[in-house]
This record gives structure tokens, sequence and C-alpha cells, in this order.
């Protein structure tokens, strides 16, 4: 698959899942490339007028940016009794529509705004799906500067190997909270929800890219046009 192929495919499932939003919205605003194409689909309407008095819960500071480039008006979840639609990316999702995000290390921000939604309208392309969790993709932790690499120690004594992120200039990469991430190779995972439990209850890690049970809505661009996925799907879908 060649990069433009790829993009129009992230641009297909972003139209799809911003067809949902409606006027009065209150709407999480994803981080990721393919979620800014999102952004910008939703401030197109909100200048034609198709969309009046929405509001966005950016969920990471290059969101936010984006989001004042274009217009679009923003709050934050302390302001908002609920979010009612989120779209975002991610970087793998299984037939169950458990989902490993975080490579734009923005996983803390986006679960947040994830479990404060009505409803949450994954959009990817084809190439993100997987059998299981952890085949693709290395699992993103958010940690603590104190003690990391006994963290990291500990993730690899449950077997796999773990690789703390670097900015292209060789330096720790940090995230919008000033934390580290650590990106642990440990699939195909057999059983995410049990993971994501052990993980939350380690002290030290901040929050996991395991997103169990938040994704409503799946959309899926591939060659054959876009494929609407729901939970009600889950059990008679494979990939």
């Amino acid at each position: 698959m060649n990069t433009t192929s790829t993009e129009t495919r992230k641009a297909m499932a972003a139209a799809a899942a911003v067809a949902l939003v409606r006027p009065g919205m209150v709407i999480g605003l994803g981080f990721g490339s393919t979620a800014a194409y999102a952004t910008r689909m939703i401030a197109e309407r909100l200048h034609q007028g198709d969309l009046n008095d929405i509001v966005g819960v950016p969920c990471a500071e290059g969101t936010a940016q984006l989001a004042r480039e274009l217009g679009i008006p923003l709050t934050t979840l302390d302001e908002v009794a609920a979010v009612d639609l989120t779209i975002d990316g991610a970087d793998e999702v299984d037939p169950q529509l458990s989902l490993i995000k975080g490579g734009g290390g923005a996983l803390l921000r986006e679960k947040m705004v994830a479990q404060a939604s009505r409803r949450v309208a994954i959009i990817v392309d084809d190439s993100k799906l997987s059998p299981a969790l952890g085949t693709r993709f290395a699992l993103p932790l958010e940690v603590v500067d104190f003690g990391w690499r006994a963290t990291a120690r500990w993730l690899e004594a449950q077997g796999g190997t773990v690789q703390l992120r670097l900015r292209a200039d060789g330096q720790p990469f940090r995230t919008d909270q000033g934390n580290l991430i650590l990106d642990w190779k440990c699939g195909p995972l057999n059983d995410p929800a049990a993971l994501a439990a052990q993980l939350s209850a380690r002290a030290g890690i901040v929050e996991h890219g395991l997103f169990i049970g938040l994704a409503t809505d799946l959309f899926v661009a591939g060659p054959d046009g876009v494929q609407h996925v729901t939970t009600s799907d889950c059990g008679t879908i494979a990939w």
C-alpha cells in the first residue's frame, strides 16, 4: 500500500465518522494523523454553517492548537457534564473493538476523554486491524520518571522487551503531562482486559494504551470503501 492510498483511506474513515456530528454536540477531538482529518472536516462543516453551537474537547495540546487554528470553539472536561461523541484514531484494533492507542503519546488524555464520552468512534485504515492486540504494535505505557528503569524491568519480567521512547534528537519523549513513555513489545495478547487490570494496579504506571470496552463504533477504510462496525457486531466478525 502506498502513502497516497493510506492517506486517502484515513480521510475516508474520518469523513464517515464526522457524518455523525450534529449541531449542539460536545465533540472529543482525537490526536494523530487520522484524527486530524476529522478535526479539519468538522471545522469545514462548522464554517459552512452545518454545525451550530458545537464545542470541542481536545485530547492533546497538539489537537488544541490545530482546532484553534481552524476556529473550532474549545472547552475542557471540567466544564462539560459529558462528551457526546469522540472521534479518534487507533494504532491497533482487534475484533472485539479493543484498542492499542498511544503511538502519539497522548494516551492518558485520550482515555479520559473517551471514558467521559457517550459514543466513541474510532477511525482507521485497514492496516490497523489485527486478530489480537500486540501482534502489530507495541503497547505504550506512560510512566513517571522515578524508578522508570525498575518499571521497565518489571515489564520485561512479564515477557517481551521494553524501549524508552525517544525524540528525533535522542532525548526522552515527554507527554503533555511531562511523563515518559515505555513501548512494550508483549503481544499477541490473549487476555487484554486482564493485562489492563494488572497494569492499572502497578505503581509508577500512570496509564497504559489498552482501551477496553470504550469504542462504540469503528470506521475502517479499505479498498472496497468504509465499513462501519459497532459493538453489536462483536463475536460475528474476524480479520
